[in-house]
């Protein structure tokens, strides 16, 4: 699953629970996937925040050499 579905999926969820329309046991089964999609969606972000870090500290190297 890609950041983009999940965080989709989370805001689906959200809108769910907000309606008011949910009873206990299902409440407890949306917090559940809530959570691992929040996790899912923490995970890729660091991951590509990792990326940039290492594309932009290339870069920079890159362009030392340069000069």
């Amino acid at each position: 699953m890609n950041y983009t579905e999940a965080y989709e999926e989370l805001q689906v969820l959200v809108q769910y629970m907000e309606s008011g329309q949910i009873n206990v046991d299902e409440l407890a089964l949306k917090v559940k996937r809530a959570a691992e999609l929040i996790k899912i969606c923490k995970v890729k972000l660091h991951e590509t925040e990792e990326d940039v870090q290492k594309i932009l500290k290339d870069l920079d190297a890159n362009s030392n050499e340069d000069e």
